[in-house]
């Protein structure tokens, strides 16, 4: 009879798991969309007494503030950057942004199908990027598919839905505190 240590089975030694990489340990899938985030008064249901209808005040002019967001579906990490306006140039931008917080990870983003996604002045930036960024389209007209769609919802119920904000900056603040 022979003694000594018991045999692993149905495992990797320790060698094996030391040398086998994981996929997640290199790439990093991120959902990206941008959002709007207007003064536009939302009304939703609220408890309020019999006959008395909440009242949000307006004054007829539009503030927003432009988003970029993207989550990371791994570990759910969100990331988000305020950018005006919402074209190519910031879209490449926030590209940047987020090549510099990954570095030494393979990105691949998955953004929502906008033009600015498809623009001709990312085809360089993309090219030049292509062993460490990979992006997938969704389909158009896809929202459900995206994941940080959720987090814009979420936002927005918490930021606009029955309140007032006189001026972009009471925006910008509501939407740091709901960052935070």
């Amino acid at each position: 009879m022979e003694t000594g240590r018991p045999q692993e089975t149905g495992s990797l030694s320790k060698r094996a798991q030391h040398d086998k990489k994981n996929a997640t340990d290199e790439l990093v899938f991120l959902y990206e969309d941008e959002s709007h985030i207007r003064d536009y008064q939302a009304l939703h249901s609220i408890w309020s007494l019999k006959g008395r209808q909440k009242q949000i005040p307006t004054y007829g002019h539009h503030a927003s503030v432009s988003l970029f967001g993207c989550v990371n579906v791994q570990n759910g990490e969100f990331f988000c950057m305020e950018k005006e306006p919402c074209s190519a140039q910031t879209f490449l931008a926030f590209l940047r942004y987020i090549l510099g917080m990954h570095k030494d990870r393979h990105i691949v983003m998955i953004p929502g199908n906008a033009r600015i996604h498809h623009a001709r002045l990312l085809k360089p930036f993309l090219e030049e990027n292509k062993h460490c960024l990979t992006l997938l389209f969704l389909p158009p007209y896809s929202l459900q598919l995206n994941a940080v769609e959720r987090m814009w919802d979420w936002l927005k119920g918490s930021v606009i839905v029955n309140r007032f904000h006189a001026t972009q900056k009471d925006i910008r603040a509501s939407v740091r505190s709901f960052m935070e």
